[in-house]
C-alpha cells in the first residue's frame, strides 16, 4: 500500500491518522505541494488527473478523495465494524458528516492556507464560514451528548470522526480559535485520547 502524502495536509493526515488507528502498514511516497508544486508536475498527473493529495494505491486498487479513501480502508480492513458500522442509518449518518467535511469545514482550510501559504483568497469570509461551520458541528455534539452519545455519528468513533477532525483541529493556524466550542474542544480531546492517535505539524493538545 502506497499513500501519496504531504506532511501539512490536513486531508493527509486524515489517511496517515486511520491508517495508524487500524495499525496498516504502508509506504509514504512525499509530494513537495508547496513550495514544490510537485502535485501539478506530469508523473503525478498521471496519478491524480485532479492535482490533489492525498492518492492511496493498494493492490491494483487506486483511490483520491480523502473521503473516499476513508471508506474504502474501513469497509475493506476493519473487521469490527466500528468504524463505518453496515446498517443504513449510521452509513447515511456518516456520510452526510462526511460531506461536511469535504465542504463546510475546507473553510478551516482556506483561511489556513491563506496564513501559511499566502494564498490569494477572501481570509475574512473563510474565517467566517469556518465559524458558521463549527457552530453547526458544536451544536450537533451538544445535542447528541444529552443522549449520552460522544462522537459525530454514534457511540463510537467512526470515519465521521476522522474526516472533521484534522481541519477543525488545525484551524488556529488560520486564526481561528475554539473558545467558543466548548463541545467541540471535548470531542478533540477524546479524539486525541484514542488508542494509536498520532499527531502531525499543528496538532496542538487540547487540555
Amino acid at each position: 500500500m502506497k499513500l501519496y502524502d504531504y506532511i501539512l495536509s490536513g486531508n493527509c493526515y486524515k489517511i496517515r491518522l486511520f491508517l495508524s488507528f487500524l495499525d496498516i502498514n504502508y509506504e509514504t511516497v512525499p509530494v513537495d505541494y508547496y513550495p514544490g508544486r510537485e502535485h501539478r508536475f506530469p508523473d503525478f498527473l498521471e496519478i491524480n488527473p485532479l492535482g490533489q493529495l492525498p492518492v492511496l494505491v493498494d493492490d491494483e486498487v487506486k483511490l483520491r478523495d480523502a473521503q473516499a479513501i476513508l471508506i474504502y480502508l474501513a469497509s475493506k480492513y476493519d473487521t469490527s465494524g466500528r468504524w463505518y458500522p453496515r446498517n443504513p442509518e449510521a452509513m447515511g449518518k456518516i456520510a452526510m458528516w462526511l460531506s461536511f467535511a469535504g465542504t463546510e469545514i475546507m473553510n478551516s482550510s482556506n483561511a489556513r492556507l491563506h496564513d501559511m501559504l499566502a494564498y490569494d483568497l477572501d481570509a475574512d469570509k473563510a474565517r467566517a464560514n469556518a465559524h458558521a461551520a463549527f457552530r453547526i458541528l458544536d451544536d450537533h455534539l451538544v445535542e447528541v451528548g444529552f443522549a449520552g452519545q460522544e462522537w459525530i455519528a454514534g457511540t463510537q468513533p467512526s470515519i465521521a470522526d476522522v474526516a472533521c477532525f484534522p481541519y477543525v483541529a488545525l484551524s488556529r493556524d488560520g486564526g481561528i480559535e475554539h473558545d467558543d466550542y466548548p463541545a467541540i474542544q471535548s470531542w478533540l480531546t477524546r479524539i486525541q485520547s484514542l488508542p494509536r492517535f498520532i499527531d502531525m505539524p499543528g496538532i496542538h493538545f487540547m487540555k
